[in-house]
């Protein structure tokens, strides 16, 4: 809530989500086969949370149930997770002291062709980030294809280590890569020209995506499709567009634009289900781009991290 109106009211509104729980709760209500994985303290509370997933439809055996706490983030209403009005929790969270050596990634990955993961997680820390590196080593191993989400907080990577010293190093395991032009200048390392956010040229930026998601495939041999998001907000008025770069190509979607946004929450990681989900149905990728985007704008009028858009409304949404 904003200006502190929950002490009065002695109560405060609350969501279950988080990058990959919000993937998968999307990949889920359309019908995939997901298992999530987290750690969770072995309490009541965390009993709730993996029962509410459960009804979702998504698997939760992988969860791993050790430490003391669940971690948080609280979030002015109608803000986005990427300005001030932000303030994680997250110190001493289960999930944060995760470290390498104790995950059993044989039974974790057991039956899993598709791997996603967050640029969240090693933002939390080193031993975070070892584990990350540990479940793309193991899932590249067995021959399941990994996703990344160049997600950046900078809130989070506070453990003295910048994203360029931690993200190529995962980004080197990963068929396809999600995030925004800015994104990949902050964690991979990739040039902009000069002074891009000055620029209101929509034919700049896709020449931006289209050199920058040649230079990640380049330097990056593993990956095969680079997709990037293009959100422009003016208080709740938003313009959205998206670009995906595979086999040669550069696909564009349509431009969408609203004044009436619900929740800025959770759009991104839609955006990626929406990719995760054309790719799995081997969709063309005109098509897999076409409906992420439709996912991501929709998502904006649903209150919470997680959309509740089926298929068949989505692909009605598409423009």
């Amino acid at each position: 809530m904003r200006g502190g109106e929950w002490l009065g009211n002695g109560r405060l509104p609350f969501y279950i989500g988080g990058a990959e729980l919000n993937v998968a709760n999307a990949l889920a209500l359309w019908g995939l086969p997901v298992k999530y994985f987290t750690a969770l303290p072995d309490n009541g509370l965390s009993a709730q949370i993996v029962n509410y997933l459960q009804k979702r439809g998504i698997e939760t055996s992988p969860i791993l149930f050790s430490g003391d706490r669940i971690g948080l983030y609280f979030l002015t209403t109608g803000q986005d997770i990427k300005h001030n009005a932000l303030v994680y929790d997250r110190a001493g969270s289960s999930f944060s002291a995760l470290k390498t050596g104790i995950i059993d990634w044989d039974s974790v990955l057991q039956g899993i062709s598709w791997f996603h993961f967050s640029a969240i997680c090693p933002a939390i820390g080193q031993n975070v980030a070892d584990v990350c590196r540990e479940a793309l080593e193991a899932a590249e191993k067995r021959g399941i294809t990994i996703s990344v989400d160049l997600n950046y907080r900078s809130k989070l990577w506070q453990y003295g280590k910048s994203p360029l010293d931690i993200m190529p190093d995962l980004v080197k395991h990963c068929d396809l890569v999600m995030g925004n032009i800015w994104a990949a200048e902050k964690m991979l390392g990739i040039n902009l020209i000069p002074n891009l956010h000055e620029s209101e040229s929509k034919g700049i930026y896709l020449d931006e995506s289209l050199k920058v998601s040649k230079e990640i495939v380049a330097e990056f041999p593993k990956v095969k499709a680079v997709a990037n998001t293009f959100r422009f907000d003016a208080t709740n008025d938003v313009k959205y567009y998206t670009t995906l770069y595979t086999e040669n190509q550069l696909y564009q979607s349509h431009e969408y634009e609203t004044g009436a946004v619900v929740d800025k929450v959770g759009s991104g990681d839609c955006f990626m289900a929406g990719l995760i989900y054309g790719f799995y149905k081997n969709a063309a990728p005109q098509e897999v781009l076409d409906f992420s985007t439709a996912a991501a704008f929709e998502k904006l009028f649903v209150k919470g991290d997680a959309i509740d858009k089926t298929t068949e409304e989505i692909k009605k949404a598409i423009r």
